[in-house]
């Protein structure tokens, strides 16, 4: 164990946790609502630092990351646990693991260092913190970004946006960029289903775009659920309102978890996001899950394809110095 950042003691061994958006106060013994971070007799522990439970070599837009050193390799970790508590979860396996529940803090042990070291040896160009929820091991994600940071690499986060502004002003030196989950655009459904609320994910993807982050943002569209045209457009007026070079992926839902019952995202939903997107000003909207289109980068001056995709493959890449071979216009994005 480790103790824990970005807390509180208070009176009666009792402990503020400020690390995200659920800032729970926390009695002596008992855990955070994420389940890896708890009070031991007044002091904040974290459970899960330097225990990783997947590491993989990806390409980066797996992430996805459409406009980040296309065709790049990162390499990507995570420890168990997450502070929201999502029925469609594709990780549930390890992010839903509590050790409120009495789980084992179960993962295999790396020093930060070390980290870095087989993202070196394997020529990644970053490390993504990523298939659990990354502020849940805030700690061991800082320490690590700090001896990439040094070493040349790009530090990623794969997030739900529930994290305080604390600790994006602590990341923010070493961060590079970030992919934000953007699951709803109303409070019922964030509470409902995630048992967290829309502001502070708002407030996140605000403020890590403030600070000169690199955010694409993600939406996974589950009928029934978040598929209403009222709740793409929203989201999608939301983040033109915000920067509208941030791309928007739109990426099908597949039965999974505790929604095994419910059918595939249809194509016809995602192509009216897709339009949803451009209609509200969005310069970027990709279609993630389907392979056979919605993934090639477009100029939005000339049209002309900018990055072709088959899956995560590079296919073609016509961006030169940031700009479009073709016409010279400006590309938003970490290229070099």
């Amino acid at each position: 164990m480790k103790e824990a950042l970005l807390y509180e003691k208070l009176k009666d061994k009792q402990v503020h946790c400020f690390l995200c958006a659920h800032q729970c106060n926390i009695a002596d013994q008992k855990f955070g609502f994420c389940g890896v971070r708890q009070n031991l007799d007044g002091t904040l522990f974290t459970h899960v630092y330097g225990k990783v439970i997947a590491s993989n070599v990806d390409p980066i837009e797996k992430k996805p990351l459409y406009h980040f050193l296309p065709g790049s390799k990162s390499f990507s970790i995570a420890a168990i646990g997450c502070n929201f508590r999502c029925g469609f979860c594709q990780n549930w396996e390890i992010s839903q693991v509590s050790l409120k529940a009495g789980s084992v803090p179960w993962g295999q042990e790396f020093a930060p260092e070390d980290i870095v070291a087989s993202a070196i040896k394997q020529n990644c160009q970053s490390i993504s913190y990523t298939y659990t929820e990354p502020t849940v091991f805030f700690e061991y994600a800082l320490e690590i970004s700090k001896f990439a940071r040094a070493k040349g690499l790009h530090n990623i986060f794969v997030t739900n946006g529930y994290m305080s502004a604390e600790a994006v002003r602590m990341l923010k030196p070493y961060l590079s960029g970030a992919n934000i989950d953007l699951k709803f655009f109303n409070e019922s459904s964030y509470r409902r289903f995630c048992g967290g609320s829309l502001g502070p994910v708002l407030d996140s993807i605000r403020l890590l775009r403030e600070s000169n982050i690199w955010v694409e943002v993600t939406t996974l569209v589950v009928p029934g659920s978040n598929d209403s045209p009222e709740e793409l457009r929203g989201i999608a007026q939301f983040l033109a309102g915000v920067d509208k070079d941030i791309p928007w992926h739109i990426s099908r839902f597949y039965p999974n978890y505790k929604f095994t019952s419910q059918d595939p995202t249809p194509e016809e939903t995602l192509k009216l996001a897709m339009q949803l997107g451009h209609d509200a000003g969005l310069r970027y909207v990709y279609v993630g899950n389907v392979y056979s289109w919605g993934n090639d980068s477009l100029c939005p001056n000339c049209r002309k394809t900018l990055v072709k995709r088959k899956v995560y493959d590079i296919r073609e890449n016509n961006i030169k110095e940031s700009k479009c071979k073709f016409c010279s216009h400006a590309i938003p994005g970490v290229f070099k």
